[in-house]
């Protein structure tokens, strides 16, 4: 997140922490209307099921679900639509890259607003495999143990 700023976070893929390992983290713009922006100013998206698709040299995010402004009537756009994600050529030509040539894949984990633009982060992520995910939640457990361990301990 930009440092400095006022940062507020609207929504996180906790998800994709679990499913992939995070090799590299990029800011982004998002390019919406202005219904879309009100609506996500009150909390109402869902980043669950989204993700990154390349088409004619852009970047876009997909089925990330933004919930139609209740005041926005005829104004307000598709809550599923694809959405332009704003990107330098050089980062979409490097993403695109990874992904066509190493097996990664681009996720978004976290939307939140900057002053008074809307920012998301994408990564650069390869797939856990299931004793991947075994490991990390064996590890999860450990490490609360033994804070509570050092809890009882220090009272």
């Amino acid at each position: 997140m930009a440092k400095g700023k006022d940062t507020r976070l609207i929504s996180q893929n906790k998800k994709a922490f679990f499913d992939y390992f995070i090799e590299e983290t990029i800011q982004a713009g998002l390019s919406l209307f202005g219904t879309e922006v009100k609506s996500m100013r009150a909390g109402r998206c869902n980043l669950k099921e989204s993700y990154i698709v390349f088409e004619n040299g852009e970047a876009f995010i997909s089925g990330m679900h933004i919930s139609p402004y209740e005041f926005g009537n005829i104004y307000n756009k598709d809550p599923i639509r694809k959405r332009r994600l704003l990107l330098h050529k050089s980062q979409i030509n490097k993403l695109r890259g990874a992904v066509t040539r190493d097996g990664y894949t681009v996720v978004p984990l976290k939307v939140y607003l900057v002053g008074s633009l809307m920012k998301i982060d994408i990564a650069l992520a390869k797939g856990k495999k299931q004793y991947d995910k075994r490991d990390d939640l064996a590890k999860k457990a450990q490490r609360r143990e033994s804070e509570k361990d050092f809890k009882v301990r220090n009272l």
